[in-house]
């Protein structure tokens, strides 16, 4: 029995060996490509025979000569990878190649079987059809020429196709020169005003100068600058740059102006200072968006218009807002939710409801709302049984999720979250909750709860809302008087329990510390022994992440909604986007936080802590009294903790 368990042992031990050896065999292949040595890698790939990771190595080779490889080549590795992620992967980089060779028959044959297209491919695909004489391809690119993003080159062939064939005016020029230069995009701009008629097109020299000092060409304009229509363009340029810094200084300058432009025109200048006036939560937004009645505006115009009446409580605009959306943009969650509450406000009560029965029940914000809304009280669903082990064996056999876990493995967390979400695809519940298992068991939370979150029927709240580290948490909270779901509603949101997470900006850790911020807290609470190398400690993040949550609690009136917005984008900003003359409820305020990221980030942590307190106490519970009331701005109210980067 001796000799046999030892046998075993190094067996197992030798199998550990030979794992980690392959795995510094990837890491070094990784390393070869990223460098450019085929010759390298193409010894790492022998190196690799029989590693789960083997795809990838090939992968990676055939990539870096994609343009010399033959097409029995590509295809060879296609069949020896069927339905997988890097065969997917590789097919769309093939057809790009194909598609600027014009290898048209080829292109035509391997183009429907990828999953993932982006718009270049999508773009060479319609290049094909429209070379087999199907005009039909010229009506589905026609709308790439009206959206506020560069185009690829694979696009232009479309475009001046749709030109020839005037599917395009001039008027279609400069509303795509508009829509370009609202995002900020003055490199594709340029390239926009290449299809405007000679005497129309401005320069890049004078697109770039109204950019850098709007309000100089403003001054500067000459009595006759209405008479063309690059000038009138050029002023509205002006107009909606001044708008992005200062509304009311826009206005002022727009109203100077105005006459000299027709209905159409003036529309446009309005419902531009309305975008900028409600995001700045000016109360003139309402007014000025008022002044734009009949233009056609953008979804994110739309939805400042309905954010802007919400801070007015101006429900009939709410109402005006929401109808005038697109039917896609019209069925989100929050616009069901707040058409709700116009028609609620307006005496309408039973279209209201009929509006909140839509999503009630939708582990959402707004779903969490509509509960509210109609008395039901939050409770997860029962737990359902949870997967055998042979059923979590099943799912960890699959290759994509070998691969994936393999990935994990070597810290390739990009690529193996690509893996897993590939190796998902298809999956009836139960599957999904045996892969959230698997990924629980391995420690990867992320994979766990994204996973759990897919289920259609079948739901596991205890994988969804997972709460890991309870020993670091559970104390600290306490002795710091945290709502113990709401801080692990944050966790969740910030890194989704990845203890080494890191984001773009430098953030680290489980609750997503900026370097300047855990210094300064460190400094706040005495840690003597804190070094920046600490922050990914698990103990000392938890440690200085619920020390500064509890002190921007403490200075925004104990608001958890307030405290919220401070965690992401800083107290000053919180602070900043009360109401400066009325309370706001909770909800209004979260609705019309101007940052994209920010607004969805505080919803989405009070409604998980919706979940963990229910899940924590057993009791149901309800969101609207945790949103509460946002007192407004004090003038005496002098910040105590810095808006740290």
């Amino acid at each position: 029995m001796k000799r046999l368990l030892c046998a075993l042992a190094l067996a197992l031990l030798s199998s550990a060996l030979h794992a980690a050896s392959g795995d510094d065999r990837v890491l070094a292949a990784k390393e070869a490509v990223q460098r450019g040595d085929r010759a390298r890698l193409a010894r790492q790939i022998e190196a690799l025979r029989g590693h789960d990771l083997e795809p990838y190595a090939e992968y990676w080779l055939l990539s870096l000569r994609l343009k010399e490889a033959g097409n029995d080549e590509v295809r060879a590795f296609l069949s020896r990878q069927p339905g997988s992620y890097l065969a997917d992967q590789l097919r769309g980089e093939w057809l790009k190649v194909l598609g600027k060779r014009r290898e048209w028959d080829v292109f035509e044959v391997e183009y429907p079987p990828l999953v993932q297209a982006d718009q270049e491919i999508l773009c060479y695909a319609l290049q094909n059809r429209l070379r087999l004489a199907d005009l039909g391809a010229l009506d589905e690119a026609r709308p790439m020429w009206f959206a506020a993003a560069e185009l690829p080159e694979s696009c232009v062939p479309l475009v001046e196709q749709l030109i020839a064939d005037r599917r395009l005016s001039v008027d279609d020029a400069w509303a795509r020169m508009r829509r370009l230069l609202e995002a900020k995009k003055l490199g594709a701009a340029r390239l926009a005003a290449a299809y405007l008629p000679a005497s129309q097109a401005p320069s890049a020299k004078t697109l770039e100068a109204i950019a850098d000092k709007p309000l100089r060409h403003l001054a500067l304009l000459p009595n006759d600058f209405a008479a063309s229509r690059q000038g009138r363009e050029m002023a509205l340029f002006a107009v909606q740059r001044t708008a992005r810094t200062d509304p009311l200084q826009a206005a002022q300058q727009w109203e100077k102006i105005r006459d000299r432009f027709g209905q159409a025109d003036r529309g446009y200048a309005y419902g531009q200072l309305g975008w900028q006036g409600a995001l700045k939560h000016l109360p003139e937004a309402v007014g000025w968006y008022a002044r734009a009645a009949g233009t056609p505006l953008s979804e994110e115009q739309l939805a400042w218009k309905a954010r802007a009446a919400l801070r007015e409580q101006n429900w009939a605009m709410v109402h005006e807002a929401v109808e005038q959306m697109p039917k896609a943009m019209q069925a989100q969650p929050d616009w069901i939710y707040w058409l709700g509450r116009a028609h609620e406000a307006l005496g309408r009560q039973e279209e209201a409801r009929g509006l909140y029965q839509r999503i009630a029940g939708q582990p959402n914000f707004y779903g969490n709302l509509a509960d509210d809304e109609l008395g039901r009280p939050i409770m997860p669903p029962p737990r359902p049984q949870k997967p055998s082990a042979e059923d979590v064996k099943a799912v960890a056999a699959l290759p994509g999720f070998r691969r994936a876990l393999a990935l994990f493995r070597i810290d390739m967390r990009i690529e193996g979250i690509r893996e897993w979400n590939w190796a998902l695809r298809g999956m009836d519940d139960a599957k999904l909750l045996a892969a959230a298992e698997l990924a629980y068991q391995h420690h990867i939370y992320d994979r766990a709860i994204n996973t759990a979150d897919r289920t259609l029927a079948l739901h596991d709240y205890s994988l969804r809302y997972l709460a890991p580290f309870r020993e670091h948490v559970e104390p600290k909270a306490k002795a710091l008087q945290l709502d113990q779901g709401w801080v692990y509603g944050l966790m969740r949101q910030e890194s989704r329990f990845i203890t080494n997470a890191r984001s773009v900006v430098g953030a680290k850790g489980l609750m997503q510390l900026m370097p300047k911020t855990a210094s300064w807290v460190a400094k706040k609470i005495g840690m003597r022994d804190f070094h920046p190398g600490r922050t990914n400690d698990t103990d000392v993040n938890v440690t200085l992440g619920t020390h500064y949550l509890k002190m921007v609690l403490d200075e925004l009136d104990s608001h958890p909604v307030l405290a919220s917005a401070a965690y992401n984008a800083g107290p000053g900003r919180a602070r900043k986007w009360r109401d400066t003359a009325r309370p706001l409820e909770g909800a209004i305020y979260a609705e019309s936080i101007p940052f994209n990221e920010t607004r969805d980030y505080v919803k989405k942590v009070m409604s998980n802590a919706v979940y963990y307190s229910a899940l924590f106490d057993g009791q149901p519970q309800s969101l609207k009294p945790k949103l509460g009331t946002v007192a407004p701005k004090n003038g005496s109210d002098q910040p105590k903790t810095p808006d740290l980067p």
